[in-house]
């Protein structure tokens, strides 16, 4: 990954009607260095909902499909690395929580994993495209577009039928000390079979997968944060060193030293910055509020 950019992000709690829907709400303006671009890699997450005001990036779930120049990019969850390309840019960026792609999105999760598409044109988005212009029709305004999004949101579906349920199993799933999908299922209360159903549906993976996906992103996590050695950092629940590497290149296609090697000038500033302001470094670890 190449480049240095100057980065602006602002954060924003969505209000208690709709916060079990979504992580954040944030603006971000990134201004590259001496270069055209910055190029970086996001780690697996949620799906989320990306509107650029101008100059939209190239990106690309690594293994999978990719988009060029769509002002309105969204991406299905994923276990899989994406990379991207960005250069002078303004954007909004929307997380959406399981229990929010089950309430806006309604289509089974497990059938848009691991892509990124162009939001104007994927069906499965349609009801967010007058964004792409609603947010950006004015002179830039932080609080007025976060307004925009928050009444746009609250005009559309109301909670899906299995909103407790989905719901339980975000609550149970982020608990750092739960390894097992026997553990998992006795703790929400369902059987294996329900829970796989559920999981496969809302969240887009089966539990065991969401499971090693959580441990992987805890790791990676406090290795953005704590900027030392992966074996100080290293997730409880590996058996060993080369268990987690073996895991780490099962998610993200390489190993952890050729991670590190790398540069990450949007995603180490983000992620601390979210780590500061919002208390949780990346998505996947929010807890449903």
């Amino acid at each position: 990954m190449t480049g240095s950019c100057r980065l602006d992000v602002k954060f924003y709690a969505p209000p208690e009607d709709l916060a079990p829907c979504f992580t954040t709400f944030y603006r971000m303006e990134v201004e590259p260095i001496d270069c055209d671009s910055v190029e970086d890699c996001l780690q697996p997450e949620w799906s989320n909902l990306r509107f650029f005001a101008s100059n939209p990036p190239y990106a690309e779930i690594v293994g999978g499909s990719s988009v060029d120049g769509c002002r309105f990019q969204a991406t299905g969850p994923s276990s899989r690395p994406a990379h991207f390309k960005l250069g002078n840019t303004r954007m909004w960026g929307i997380g959406l929580m399981p229990l929010g792609w089950a309430r806006f999105i309604k289509a089974p999760a497990c059938e848009h994993t691991n892509t990124v598409s162009d939001g104007e044109k994927n069906p499965i988005f349609a009801p967010f495209v007058p964004l792409a212009d609603l947010l950006f029709d004015n002179a830039p305004d932080d609080d007025r577009e976060f307004a925009v999004l928050i009444d746009f949101f609250r005009g559309l579906a109301g909670p899906p039928k299995e909103s407790d349920r989905i719901t339980m199993i975000n609550q149970v799933m982020v608990d750092p000390y739960l390894l097992q999908v026997e553990e998992f299922a006795e703790r929400t209360g369902f059987s294996k079979r329900t829970l796989e159903r559920l999981c496969n549906r809302h969240f887009g993976f089966s539990p065991r997968l969401l499971l090693r996906r959580q441990r992987l992103m805890r790791t990676l996590a406090a290795f953005m944060l704590d900027g030392g050695s992966w074996s100080s950092v290293i997730d409880r629940h590996y058996h060993d060193q080369a268990h987690f590497v073996h895991e780490f290149h099962s998610f993200m296609g390489m190993t952890p030293s050729e991670y590190a090697a790398m540069s990450h000038p949007i995603i180490s500033a983000f992620m601390s910055e979210r780590q500061r302001v919002w208390g949780s470094p990346v998505q996947t670890l929010d807890r449903p509020k």
